[in-house]
């Protein structure tokens, strides 16, 4: 075809034509190449800085705590204006959690386990696939064995009984004579199989934190922050948290230490760190002293996962959670059954866990195959189709798909097209399908407006599940669309990175990142500040990674003053990097321990060149 084309080229033009044509292509292909850059490198993002502080109140604060006026700043973006509140922000405490009973239903709950106790009745702990769910049965089956309950665990198939409580869960309590259910991390939507279950003669317990609809499933007790009526302060606490509020009430009811809980402070902040919900006041606390007992003492079967995925204990913070170990827990539920991570969990035996964290780390790499296999097949299917590529939502459904990795898959298109996503499965008349939102966008809200022509759903502001038959798909989709286009009023929503402040790198001292670090544990609501440093110019950068999409930056100061880091997934910036023009950049920053020295590292979110007006 080349040689065909160079042909009628040399006949049709002269040689100085020709040159001609090789310049102007080669200008329109460099042009076309920085529109894909700036496209792929996601200048998408809309730098968004905090408002200025009041100046008074930060100068204030610095004085009180004897800290830089960086730091001052920093705690009064974040609303921390006092001496006292700075202490309570940098010291979280157990003694600061929040009266279970503040929690509607608690009493009720409670009564429940004093009359189970004192009948001696069986009962049936009854929790989500995912890591919140299977970190709450883990919790709620030891405390209950530990408490002297005749105690039952279950947790459903995902594939063959789906998401929530079910009719065989319910069977399977009544057929192994439980006579209470207490469910974790799900319920609050289960009229059916609560229904069943009265029916049977069993009464049930919900610790749910999803959002229920205005009417309550007629369980005996139910327990969800999210409830219209619930004064409870603490509203974004995970399944695994609810679960550990009832047996922190059981604690001050029964009259014994709130001690004996904490050993399952670390289960709840992994929940709190694979649900992605707020890190903030009570989260807070759960998260700063699971973390601490993730790190000094952790669990046999959490030390056995580490070891599986080459990771050492010791300095883990949230983003270790969710990256390391989140993936392998819920690799059991997506790849095999769930089961096996709550034996793990569960397991007081290093020969045990270390199989079972054998076991889970093979499911969680043939989970990235899949995941990986999956979206490439929904990306060809969108680009494939203008209508899909130009809509205001993505959804999208494969026959063959595997369940279990397509809420990953959603999370992995809104990278690409940040747009309200749902990523469906199934070849039946029925299929599944997990949704992932953008910010300002309530995903659940938006299913509620479709409830008509969906089976059933539930979920969250950012995250939901939901089952639909097939010949609702494309109704679907044009509703689904039509939400989200009024919700943005028909522009394109374009991700925002919350930059705090400016940053003087060569002022900046060991004693403020360490006062910065102590910020932590970091997540959402409190995250790791961003700062912006101006007039860096590349001083070695690089591009890394097996796939090349990583740059290991190496930038200079004015003053000579070299630093560097790591800007993952940013690789189509190197061109523009190295040419050594002033570049501003957003990042966040850690330390780099290497052969035992410790260095600055900077984590750039993005990049800001001057070429990148065109």
């Amino acid at each position: 075809m080349n040689e065909d084309r160079r042909f009628i080229e040399e006949k049709v033009f002269s040689s100085s034509e020709r040159g001609l044509i090789r310049t102007l292509q080669g200008v329109f292909s460099e042009k076309q190449n920085k529109i894909q850059r700036i496209a792929m490198r996601g200048l998408r993002n809309t730098w968004k800085w905090r408002s200025p502080v009041n100046k008074e109140n930060s100068d204030s604060l610095a004085q009180s705590l004897g800290c830089s006026r960086l730091i001052a700043d920093l705690l009064v973006q974040r609303g921390i204006n006092t001496f006292e509140e700075a202490r309570t922000f940098f010291r979280p405490n157990l003694n600061n959690l929040h009266d279970p009973f503040l929690m509607a239903g608690m009493r009720e709950a409670v009564a429940r386990l004093k009359k189970a106790k004192e009948n001696k009745e069986r009962i049936l702990v009854y929790g989500d696939y995912d890591v919140d769910g299977s970190s709450a049965v883990t919790m709620m089956s030891l405390f209950m064995e530990e408490q002297g309950f005749d105690c039952l665990w279950y947790q459903p198939d995902r594939y063959g009984e789906g998401y929530g409580v079910s009719l065989k869960g319910v069977e399977f309590a009544k057929s192994n004579g439980c006579g209470l259910i207490i469910t974790l991390d799900c319920g609050i939507k289960a009229f059916e199989a609560i229904a069943h279950a009265s029916y049977l003669s069993l009464d049930v317990v919900i610790c749910d934190h999803h959002l229920p609809d205005e009417e309550l499933p007629g369980a005996i007790a139910v327990l969800d922050p999210r409830r219209n009526d619930c004064t409870y302060p603490c509203k974004d606490l995970t399944g695994c948290g609810v679960g550990f509020k009832l047996a922190q009430a059981w604690l001050l009811a029964t009259n014994q230490p709130l001690e004996i809980a904490w050993k399952y402070l670390d289960l709840i902040a992994i929940s709190i760190a694979a649900d992605i919900v707020a890190v903030t006041g009570e989260n807070r606390i759960f998260c700063a002293e699971g973390l601490k007992r993730i790190n000094t003492s952790p669990r046999q079967g959490i030390q056995a996962l580490l070891s599986s995925a080459g990771v050492k204990h010791g300095e883990l913070d949230i983003e270790s959670l969710v990256f390391v170990l989140a993936p392998r827990i819920n690799a059991a539920g997506r790849m095999a059954h769930a089961s096996e991570a709550v034996h793990l969990l569960r397991s007081s035996s290093e020969t045990e866990a270390t199989e079972l964290a054998a076991q889970l780390e093979e499911h969680n790499k043939t989970r990235k195959k899949e995941d990986a296999g999956i979206t490439e097949e929904a990306l060809a299917q969108i680009e494939a189709d203008p209508q899909l590529l130009e809509s205001s939502v993505t959804v999208v459904h494969g026959a063959n798909w595997h369940k279990g990795v397509i809420g990953i898959v959603a999370s992995r298109l809104i990278e690409r097209y940040y747009r309200p996503t749902i990523v469906l499965a199934g070849a039946g008349e029925e299929i599944t399908g997990s949704g992932r939102s953008i910010v300002g966008f309530d995903l659940h809200k938006s299913l509620q407006e479709c409830a008509d022509v969906l089976v059933k759903f539930g979920g969250h502001t950012m995250a939901a599940g939901l089952s639909i038959k097939v010949s609702d798909l494309e109704q679907f989709r044009m509703r689904f669309g039509e939400i989200a286009a009024a919700c943005f009023s028909g522009e394109r929503p374009v991700p925002e990175l919350l930059v705090d402040c400016e940053l003087d790198l060569e002022a900046f001292t060991s004693k403020d990142y360490a006062q910065i670090k102590a910020f932590g544990p970091f997540g959402p609501g409190n995250m790791a500040p961003v700062f912006v440093a101006k007039g860096l110019r590349d001083a070695g950068s690089r591009i890394v990674g097996r796939d090349g999409k990583h740059l290991k930056i190496q930038l200079q100061t004015a003053s000579g003053l070299v630093v560097y880091g790591m800007a993952f997934s940013q690789a189509e910036a190197y061109d523009e990097l190295c040419k050594g023009d002033p570049v501003m950049v957003a990042f966040s920053l850690t330390e780099n321990v290497w052969l035992g020295k410790r260095n600055l590292q900077l984590m750039v979110k993005d990049f800001g060149f001057h070429s990148d007006i065109i």
